[in-house]
């Protein structure tokens, strides 16, 4: 190992620590626990009337069904083997985009579409065409929009992938996470290598241009030679995207975590290698570090709107469109529209109940304040094009809560700034989320102690 690859290690292990993925600002945790839903309706109402004629709107609709637990996995889902939930759900999408259609005065325009899981492809190819002709059928969809999906690569068939290129998605993500025997067996998610080189071939043979892979470092029993395996393997199907997200053990919130032996997890020390390794694996084959985990060909859209700093994020990571109004639909679902959130019920019991008594099925949300705003537009700056400006008003904000922290950055080389503006290094790039922390006020106001029953660590 080099002297530069000695210095990188040594800001890993040092930038090692519990900080959000900064899909929201404020993030989650921050949140109010209620959200009125006439305050809400009234926001909504009026922020379409101008996001809609603006460039349209984006869709995120969540399909929470799973055949079996993958013990790592930190999302909403319901476990079940029973494909009859397909029909009372798909009803009670329509219920909810029903209520939001009675507060727009036009017809929808629809810039980007996303079903997230769960598994959406759980969903059997009838009732995903059903899906989509709820939201489809009386909207316009935007010359330039962006459908994608997430499959998993055991249950994709190519009659889904046929209704889902027919009805404009062009992108999919596939879960593939590690293919090592021995990891898939500790974190239940058995998915030999074949279904995978089957799904990304299927995909790509019914006219999807961009196939993502998901990837996990950090798991049960990964080690530096499982993760080079894997990581060779995928790379051979040369994915347009690779996301190589770090496992986020937080067993007091996902009780899934709790099913497997905690002495497994490789160690600090060892989870930093495999980051180390992966990344140089994946640097090598061409992909570039577009930032908080996401790698791309140069070919890709995601690569290209980052390089012409038009890459966005939201919580569906990064994002080449810029909607100023996202509806989450669905169980736990959360809707963005640029100066509020809100999150609906996170079980399906409570969203049914609500949905039955015809109501939005919102359970807590956000109004955000001009300081939330303001320092919001840093957050995305940094993460999306690693470059922000600050304004006179903010200055005495900064001094006392962001420049301490920044401080300690560019002593480090990851950052340039001083009272003009904030620049990230090439160095600093690698420690995206860390940075975006010294903008997040709500963060460096609590005792740092306090992130640790937050977050996850960022490495």
């Amino acid at each position: 190992m080099n002297e530069q690859n000695k210095v990188d290690q040594t800001l890993i292990e040092k930038y090692n620590q519990p900080v959000a993925r900064y899909t929201s600002y404020p993030t989650v945790p921050f949140w109010k626990e209620t959200m009125e839903v006439k305050d809400w309706k009234n926001i909504v109402a009026n922020k379409f009337k101008i996001e809609n004629s603006k460039g349209g709107i984006s869709l995120y609709i969540h399909l929470p069904f799973c055949e079996s637990l993958c013990t790592y996995c930190g999302c909403n889902k319901k476990i079940t083997t029973n494909h009859g939930v397909e029909e009372p759900y798909i009803k009670a999408l329509e219920m909810e985009w029903k209520l939001y259609r009675q507060l727009m005065h036009e017809v929808p325009v629809i810039r980007e579409l996303h079903l997230g899981g769960g598994t959406p492809t759980f969903f059997s190819d009838v009732n995903l065409q059903r899906i989509l002709e709820v939201f489809l059928h009386d909207s316009i969809v935007h010359p330039m929009h962006e459908f994608s999906i997430e499959g998993h690569p055991n249950n994709t068939t190519i009659e889904q992938l046929q209704v889902l290129y027919n009805n404009g998605f062009r992108r999919i993500s596939y879960g593939v996470q590690d293919d090592d025997p021995e990891v898939q067996k500790v974190i239940n998610r058995i998915q030999p290598f074949e279904n995978v080189k089957r799904a990304t071939e299927n995909a790509r043979s019914v006219g999807f241009t961009s196939v993502n892979f998901d990837l996990i470092y950090g798991l049960p029993l990964q080690t530096i030679s499982s993760i080079e395996t894997t990581i060779k393997k995928v790379t051979g199907l040369m994915p347009d995207r690779i996301a190589f997200y770090s496992y986020a053990h937080v067993p007091w919130t996902s009780k899934g975590q709790r099913l497997f032996d905690e002495n497994d997890l490789p160690c600090a020390t060892e989870k930093v290698a495999l980051y180390v390794k992966g990344k140089e694996l994946l640097m090598s084959k061409g992909y570039t570090d577009i930032g908080m985990d996401h790698f791309a060909l140069p070919h890709d859209e995601l690569y290209k709107a980052r390089t012409a700093g038009s890459l966005h994020r939201n919580f569906m990571g990064y994002t080449t469109q810029h909607s100023g109004m996202l509806f989450g639909l669905g169980v736990s679902s959360i809707s963005d529209v640029g100066i509020g959130f809100a999150q609906n019920e996170k079980t399906l019991h409570d969203y049914y109940k609500l949905i039955n008594a015809v109501t939005l099925p919102i359970k807590k949300g956000f109004i955000l304040s001009e300081e939330d705003l303001l320092f919001r537009r840093h957050i995305l700056n940094i993460s999306c094009r690693g470059y922000t400006k600050f304004n006179d008003t903010e200055l005495a904000t900064l001094r006392q809560c962001s420049f301490p922290f920044l401080k300690g950055l560019q002593e480090d080389g990851l950052v340039q700034f001083n009272e003009d503006d904030c620049t990230v290094t090439a160095v600093g790039h690698y420690f995206i989320r860390n940075i975006c922390s010294a903008f997040d006020l709500y963060l460096q106001r609590i005792k740092p102690a306090m992130a640790k029953q937050l977050f996850s660590k960022g490495i």
